[in-house]
C-alpha cells in the first residue's frame, strides 16, 4: 500500500457509482472508447469529462485480474472491487477504512460515531496540511461522500445508523488482492 504525501479528494465528484464504473471497466477491457458525454454525463460535457476522469483514475489502480472481477463477478464482489479501487486511489478513504473501521471492527465495536470521524479528520489534518485550506462546505462534502461510498459498498449498513458490516470475500477476490498486495485485505477488516 503506497503512501502518498497528499490526499486527493476528487472522490467527492462521484461516490461509488458502481454501474458507471463497470461500464468504464468494460470499455477498458474491450479496448473500446466510451461516449462519456452521453453515457456518464447525461449529455453534459463537463460532467461526462469529470466522471470519466475519476472512474479512469480508479480503474487504473486495479490489476487486470481485479478489473475482470469488476466486470464479471457477482454483485457483492463488484462492490468490493469498486471499493478497493477507491481506496487504492484515495488514501483518505483507505486510511479511514483501516484506521477507524478495521480497528473498531477488531474490537467488536460496530457503530461509527460522529466523534470517530471528527477525531480521524483532525488527526489527519495535522499531518496533511493541504486539508487546512478546505472550506467548511468541502469538509462537509468529503464526509457526506465518504459515508455514501461506505453505504453503497455495503461496508456500513446505512448513512443514518453507520453500523459496520462483516465482509465475506469470494475466494477469487482474495486471490486477486493477495496477488497484488495482501495489505489491501485490511480495508475489508481482514
Amino acid at each position: 500500500m503506497n503512501k502518498s504525501n497528499k490526499y486527493d479528494f476528487s472522490f467527492t465528484a462521484a461516490s461509488l457509482r458502481l454501474n458507471e464504473m463497470i461500464l468504464v471497466g468494460q470499455h477498458q477491457l474491450n479496448g473500446t472508447e466510451i461516449d462519456f458525454i452521453n453515457e456518464l454525463g447525461k449529455g453534459k460535457v463537463a460532467t461526462g469529462k469529470r466522471m470519466f476522469s475519476e472512474f479512469k483514475k480508479r480503474i487504473n489502480y486495479l490489476t487486470k485480474e481485479q478489473l475482470e472481477l469488476l466486470v464479471s463477478a457477482d454483485m457483492t464482489t463488484k462492490k468490493q472491487i469498486a471499493f478497493l479501487a477507491i481506496c487504492k486511489t484515495h488514501h483518505f478513504v483507505r486510511d479511514f477504512a483501516v484506521e477507524v473501521l478495521r480497528e473498531k471492527f477488531l474490537l467488536f465495536d460496530y457503530e461509527i460515531s460522529e466523534g470517530d470521524y471528527i477525531s480521524f479528520y483532525r488527526s489527519k489534518s495535522e499531518i496533511h496540511h493541504e486539508m487546512d485550506t478546505l472550506s467548511e462546505s468541502t469538509q462537509k462534502k468529503i464526509k457526506q461522500v465518504l459515508f455514501k461510498i461506505l453505504e453503497q459498498a455495503d461496508i456500513i449498513n446505512s448513512i443514518r445508523s453507520k453500523q459496520i458490516q462483516f465482509q465475506i470475500l469470494d475466494d477469487k477476490l482474495i486471490t486477486a488482492i493477495i496477488n497484488d498486495n495482501k495489505e489491501w485485505l485490511k480495508i475489508f477488516f481482514h
